[in-house]
C-alpha cells in the first residue's frame, strides 16, 4: 500500500485535488521564485533608495549606554535646524509608547508631504512622562536611503 494512492487512502489523488471546484489550483511558489522576487526587490532598493523608502523613514530609538528606554511617550518628528523658529517640519509626528522594558524601539516616520529641499533635516525624538516632563532627547541627521538611528540622552535640569 502506498501512502496517498488508492481508494482507501485518506489522501485523494493529485488529479482530484487539481480539479476541485471546477478550476485548477495553482502551485505554491517554489524556492527559486521566492528568491528571485526577494533578489529583485533588494536590487531595486540598492539602485533607487528613494523608491524603497517611499512609504516613510525607517529608524530605531535607543537609550544612552544601551540601557533600557524608560517608560513614557516618545514623540518622533522631522526638524530643520536651518530654520530660525526650529519648529518641527510639517505636521507628521509619530507617537510611540515605551513600556520601560525595551532597549531598542523601531519606527517608521511618514515622509514629509512637501518634499523638503533642506539637506539639514534631522529626525528628533523626545521621551516624556505621562505628565509631560521631559526625560530624554535625541536627534540624528537624516541621510537618504539609510535608517535613522536616534540615541536618547537623559535630560539635564
Amino acid at each position: 500500500m502506498t501512502l496517498g494512492r488508492g481508494h482507501f487512502s485518506p489522501f485523494p489523488e493529485p488529479a482530484i485535488i487539481n480539479h476541485i471546484g471546477g478550476h485548477d489550483m495553482h502551485r505554491p511558489p517554489d524556492r527559486r521564485m521566492v528568491l528571485s522576487t526577494v533578489g529583485a526587490a533588494a536590487f531595486l532598493a540598492l539602485v533607487n533608495p528613494a523608491v524603497a523608502a517611499a512609504d516613510g523613514i525607517d529608524g530605531t530609538v535607543t537609550f544612552q549606554g544601551g540601557a533600557t528606554i524608560p517608560k513614557g511617550q516618545i514623540e518622533i518628528y522631522l526638524s530643520d535646524p536651518a530654520q530660525q523658529d526650529n519648529a518641527p517640519h510639517g505636521a507628521d509626528r509619530l507617537m510611540v509608547r515605551s513600556n520601560g522594558k525595551s532597549t531598542t524601539l523601531a519606527f517608521t516616520l511618514p515622509s514629509p508631504a512637501d518634499s523638503p529641499t533642506s539637506s539639514a533635516l534631522q529626525v528628533v525624538a523626545r521621551l516624556e512622562r505621562t505628565d509631560g516632563w521631559l526625560l530624554a532627547y535625541g536627534s540624528t541627521k537624516l541621510r537618504p536611503g539609510q535608517p535613522a538611528i536616534v540615541m536618547l540622552n537623559k535630560a539635564l535640569y
